[in-house]
């Protein structure tokens, strides 16, 4: 952003404020049209920004995505390491259903070449890849499990409960189910 004219980092900052504002309405798919009109430029100013919807959505949730990292770093210091991991998935869970859009911006392959390294995806599998090792290395997660599982599992969730009266309450459910599985006694 340095080095930009004051008037395209003024465009940049309202075609921003404009993209969260409908993605928090109408989610991932939200129009670029109409955020180009409520930032009150043309839509070649919003492509010149962000290239792609994906770089949009990893612009619109970069605030979150870096609570979610900075939060993973503080239970990386906890002794319980499933519980450290679980808790991580949860808010992260949390955080999904509850802005909408977010699961859509996670939902993005985070490997490649293509310079997806600093996708939301990517960013926050690096986030909770250490929290992941500590519980395998510690045995109390299996050592099978990837990062990438974990946060398709959240992605998936949170993308399936998005339209049930009480999305938060259903994604919890559906989750402790994930992690606790059928097991009667652990209920």
């Amino acid at each position: 952003m340095t080095g930009q004219r004051s008037d395209a980092r003024r465009n940049y900052a309202r075609v921003l404020a404009a993209a969260e504002t409908e993605v928090a309405a109408h989610g991932a798919q939200a129009s670029l049209e109409r955020i180009a009109r409520e930032a009150g430029v043309g839509s070649a100013t919003v492509r010149r920004h962000f290239s792609t919807r994906r770089a949009l959505l990893n612009a619109v949730f970069a605030e979150r995505v870096r609570a979610l990292c900075e939060r993973a770093q503080v239970l990386g210091s906890e002794d319980d390491t499933r519980t450290a991991l679980q808790t991580w998935l949860r808010e992260l869970l949390a955080y999904s259903v509850a802005a909408r859009g977010l699961a859509d911006a996670l939902s993005y392959e985070p490997l490649g070449d293509d310079g997806a390294g600093d996708s939301c995806a990517a960013v926050i599998e690096a986030a909770g890849s250490p929290l992941l090792r500590r519980a395998v290395a510690d045995g109390s997660v299996r050592g099978d499990v990837t990062v990438h599982d974990l946060v398709t599992l959240v992605v998936g969730i949170a993308l399936a409960t998005e339209h049930h009266s009480d999305p938060a309450a259903q994604a919890e459910r559906v989750f402790r189910l994930a992690i606790e599985g059928l097991d009667p006694t652990a209920a």
